[in-house]
């Protein structure tokens, strides 16, 4: 089948509608579910069981037990995956992350869920977005190139075997079913106690399956065509970052799967939100919460770049195939993101959070 759509788009061109389908399940998925790993956090720091933490749970572990099972089969290798093969950075994971963290908590939302609600018209979720991916671009290539390569350089670790954390440990990839397989089985519980909605555990385990299909599907494409492609999964940075370079300056480069996947995400989302009635156009009341949204999205944007992905590129497309930073990097995340939710949000309101509506309560994980 592969072979009869690379005859007919091309290698790049397959890529691209590829993507741009897992990215329409993806955020069509991520709308329905309210998949946000800054809520999962808020809830654990706060000790506030509300449905959040469970919707992130379902995703991480079928992210993980979908993808181990595909490597189980015979289907998909990871060994070859820049997550895997290449040179890490623990040092990058970890400041990385961390940067991250704080950054998702003060922008309210994720990369992925900033560009989920920025689809069904949050502006505030829009202009957080393209800040992130503009920093994310310098991180890349621009002004603070220089800082990122010489954070990353702290504390390396080697490609290979010292990176892949189910080689390291002998689990094997049975072993990392099983693993997952207790995570799954501790969010249908919490789910049943929680009565988390439909929408919350299916849309959830939809997420989690478009990352295995991303994996799958990209090194079924490095299987069977003449060139070589990267394996790889979903992830916002470098991707935000590919796009914005594109649309801001004309390139002779081809298409590959980090241009359909963000349109795919968008439009997922849109038609989610068309679908059930969510499309409504949101904005600031006033410029007094502007800079915590600015200010969080450029910690996103370069502690995703420094970290090699985003809460989904590490948190789950990472994490699914054990790389050992993607685990350092999600560690780094969630400690970042509750300190951070502690010292910030969880003090007296003052007049940065009155200019933002809701700022001081969560409402049902829409990263507002």
């Amino acid at each position: 089948m592969l072979e009869r759509w690379i005859e007919r788009l091309g290698e790049n061109g397959t890529l691209a509608v590829g993507a741009l389908l897992i990215g329409l399940l993806f955020g069509f998925m991520a709308q329905r579910s309210r998949f946000c790993l800054r809520s999962a956090v808020i809830e654990f720091a706060r000790n506030q069981m509300g449905g959040k933490l469970t919707v992130w749970l379902f995703a991480f572990a079928t992210a993980v037990g979908a993808t181990q099972l595909l490597a189980w089969a015979g289907l998909f290798d990871a060994g070859n995956a820049r997550q895997i093969a290449a040179r890490g950075s623990l040092s990058g994971a970890a400041v990385g992350g961390a940067l991250f963290g704080v950054g998702m908590i003060l922008a309210r939302g994720c990369s992925s869920r900033l560009l989920v609600l920025a689809a069904q018209g949050n502006l505030r979720s829009l202009l957080s977005g393209l800040v992130f991916a503009v920093t994310a671009q310098a991180a890349l290539t621009g002004a603070l190139s220089p800082l990122r390569l010489a954070i990353s350089e702290w504390w390396t670790i080697e490609g290979g075997p010292p990176r892949d954390l189910i080689a390291r440990t002998g689990i094997g990839h049975g072993g990392a079913v099983l693993f997952a397989g207790v995570w799954l089985l501790a969010a249908i519980v919490w789910a049943r106690r929680q009565r988390v909605p439909v929408w919350g555990w299916a849309g959830a385990i939809g997420v989690g399956l478009a990352i295995a299909a991303a994996w799958w599907f990209t090194y079924a494409v490095s299987t069977v065509a003449f060139d070589p492609h990267p394996i790889q999964a979903l992830s916002f940075t470098g991707p935000s970052a590919e796009l914005l370079n594109r649309v801001l300056f004309v390139s002779d480069k081809p298409l590959n799967f980090d241009l359909g996947l963000v349109p795919g995400v968008f439009l997922g989302s849109f038609l989610a939100a068309l679908l059930f009635g969510e499309l409504r156009l949101e904005g600031f009341q006033g410029g007094a919460g502007m800079p915590r949204y600015i200010v969080g999205a450029m910690c996103m944007g370069f502690g995703g770049m420094l970290a090699g992905g985003c809460a989904v590129g590490a948190g789950l497309s990472g994490a699914a195939v054990f790389t050992a930073t993607a685990w350092v990097t999600l560690v780094a995340m969630w400690g970042a993101a509750a300190v951070t939710d502690r010292l910030v949000d969880q003090r007296p309101a003052g007049p940065l959070d009155q200019a933002v509506p809701g700022s001081r309560s969560f409402i049902a994980g829409s990263g507002i």
